[in-house]
């Protein structure tokens, strides 16, 4: 019997409650997080705010009450650091929260592009012996077994085989350009997806052999500079997967060991923005008051899109499009 339109989307609204309360459980489980309510605003200057590839412009709101001019948050990748901080978590613990953001200088909207953004933002607390590869690809590991374990519980409720493979390869952006030289960043994504299902891609923000870089990345958060061997450099990636409905390479996670006090001022003064030192967040960081961690974010829209096989995100969240876009869209 062919379901209603309400009915699908009852079912379809259900299924997305379904994959985020079961990811947030077993996220917590599996890297030993808490879950923390997430800030909407923070204050301009004071190197909170995350900028991203350092050329989007937050949303700013002016407080009448305070007199200060404030920002709504693009992540929250600094502010975890200071929650962590505040709380004294010790090395192997950590919070997640679940981060609302607005994101209006988007170069387009598109299946997988939206104004708004969900994540799950988390940050573990991690001692000095485990800022390494090892370390860092350990993580990922825990974090894709999480995303295959619900990819297992909704693919039997909806009745169809899981989508993620059974584990997730590893591979360095430089070993990905010279393996293809003649593609683009996101065509050499699209190649090692298609063939292998799964991919942490290492290293991106870091200047490449051929002087390009792979993505950007703000050089504050994430340490995509730190020299890992073998000429290589960067303890960050992206976890990456093949999407069946796109046919194509699907971003689901960035995320990284986060930057030491060394790896802070090398990046600043790679990006020439040594001026942020002088931001209380950065004073922090710079007199050792602020954790050693790593984290990241991980798209909510993004992995309902995925396990429920949507061809767009505005099927599995509400936001604002296009005229053009907005049909049969939520």
């Amino acid at each position: 019997m062919q379901q209603l339109p309400h009915q699908a989307f009852v079912q379809d609204q259900k299924l997305i409650q379904a994959i985020k309360s079961r990811f947030t459980e077993t996220l917590c489980d599996a890297l030993s997080l808490i879950e923390v309510q997430a800030p909407i605003l923070t204050i301009k200057g004071d190197g909170v705010q995350d900028d991203l590839n350092g050329i989007e412009r937050p949303v700013a709101v002016l407080s009448r009450t305070l007199n200060k001019e404030l920002e709504v948050v693009q992540s929250l990748a600094k502010w975890k650091r200071l929650l962590l901080a505040r709380g004294g978590f010790e090395p192997g613990h950590g919070i997640v929260a679940q981060m609302r953001a607005l994101r209006p200088d988007e170069e387009s909207l598109s299946e997988r592009h939206s104004l708004y953004v969900d994540q799950w933002d988390w940050e573990k607390v991690i001692s000095p012996t485990e800022r390494t590869l090892d370390y860092l690809k350990l993580t990922v590991e825990q974090i894709y077994d999480a995303m295959r374990s619900v990819d297992v519980a909704i693919a039997q409720q909806m009745g169809r085989e899981p989508l993620l493979p059974e584990h997730i390869t590893f591979i360095h952006s430089e070993d990905l350009r010279q393996l293809y030289p003649g593609l683009t960043a996101k065509q050499r994504e699209h190649e090692i997806c298609k063939q292998y299902g799964a991919v942490f891609l290492i290293g991106i923000g870091g200047e490449l052999a051929d002087g390009t870089i792979h993505d950007g990345r703000a050089p504050d958060y994430d340490d995509w500079s730190t020299p890992t061997g073998e000429g290589l450099h960067g303890l960050n990636g992206d976890i990456l997967v093949w999407n069946p409905i796109l046919q194509d390479a699907f971003e689901l996670s960035s995320m990284g060991i986060r930057v030491c006090k060394k790896a802070l001022l090398r990046q600043l003064e790679l990006r020439q923005c040594e001026y942020r030192l002088h931001m209380p967040w950065h004073q922090k960081l710079v007199q050792d008051q602020l954790p050693l961690t790593i984290g990241g974010g991980i798209g909510q829209s993004r992995l309902a899109m995925l396990l429920l096989m949507k061809s767009h995100i505005g099927q599995v969240q509400f936001s604002v499009w296009p005229d053009e876009m907005a049909l049969d869209l939520l």
